[in-house]
């Protein structure tokens, strides 16, 4: 790349490289890394498409691609993953924001609207934030919402306090360390959001590099069959939900009947598994006994 001196060239060049290194998309990561160290768009780099680089920019670029080709993911290069509209900041302590997620937040703030409609504050727990942008972005999309969001990793709500400031909702968005429902103790919540870890261990080494070598493991596996931080979300919920409340949480595409089978042996029969836009399973929505009887947002 020494002698070459142009966007066109550089990204072309980049894209090669990056091609032949096994990066899915690689033409793509090209220019979102150039854009990003030139601090442009996408667009302005066809715009701009014979501006020669300086060798500082060159270099800086080099540097991105070169990571790239290890298999590290753009966002963690980049220091920010876009969601639900939004940019948040991410490094290789939390997970990166998916786009699957974004079915999440949809879920549960329709279901906070509908199951509460005359509430003046939705009370949220997210367990296991990482990077926060589920709390956050409830927050952000409805000013009723009051998160408190848990996560086990200092490095992760570090994160996640960032978010929540980049966003202007940290005042609404509370941060606790500690495993699944124990910072919770005694605490009840209109609504327990969470993306668990999930993947079974087996299917842990067939993963990507950017995911397997990159992103925490502890955010990804769920146990042998994918399903114990389920089991434990399931369980624990009940004594933290007030009556009619939910726990809506991400699951693996197959995982939707093994949901249902753990929700009913745990007398919690009004399950809901709703899909992504590919049709498979990607959130369940378990309601806690007592729709409709919930006097402290005075339902009918």
């Amino acid at each position: 790349m020494s002698t070459v001196r142009t966007v066109l060239d550089v990204v072309n060049l980049a894209a090669g490289h990056l091609k032949a290194s096994g990066v899915p998309g690689p033409r793509l990561d090209a220019e979102v890394l150039l854009g990003h160290v030139l601090g442009l768009e996408r667009i302005q780099l066809y715009v701009q498409h014979d501006r020669p680089l300086t060798r500082q920019e060159l270099d800086a670029y080099r540097s991105a691609i070169a990571r790239r080709a290890r298999r590290e993911p753009v966002a963690y290069i980049t220091g920010e993953r876009e969601f639900y509209g939004r940019a948040f900041a991410v490094d290789r302590r939390v997970l990166v924001p998916r786009p699957e997620t974004e079915h999440l937040v949809e879920a549960a703030l329709e279901g906070l609207r509908s199951a509460f409609p005359r509430a003046e504050r939705f009370n949220v727990a997210d367990v296991g934030t990482g990077s926060g942008a589920i709390a956050v972005t409830l927050a952000c999309e409805d000013e009723r919402v009051w998160a408190i969001a848990t996560d086990i990793s200092e490095g992760a709500l570090e994160v996640a306090k960032i978010n929540a400031e980049r966003h202007g909702v940290r005042s609404r968005v509370a941060l606790r360390r500690g495993d699944l429902f124990s910072p919770l103790a005694g605490e009840r919540f209109h609504a327990v959001v969470s993306n668990p870890p999930y993947i079974p261990e087996a299917v842990y080494p067939t993963l990507a590099p950017e995911v397997r070598v990159f992103e925490p493991r502890t955010a990804l596996v769920g146990g042998r069959d994918g399903l114990d931080v389920i089991r434990a979300l399931i369980e624990g919920a009940s004594h933290h939900l007030v009556p009619g409340g939910f726990l809506a949480m991400e699951i693996g595409h197959d995982q939707g009947e093994a949901v249902r089978r753990i929700a009913r042996a745990r007398g919690l029969e009004n399950v809901r598994i709703l899909p992504d836009l590919a049709g498979r399973d990607r959130v369940a929505v378990i309601e806690a006994p007592g729709a409709g009887v919930y006097q402290g947002d005075r339902r009918e």
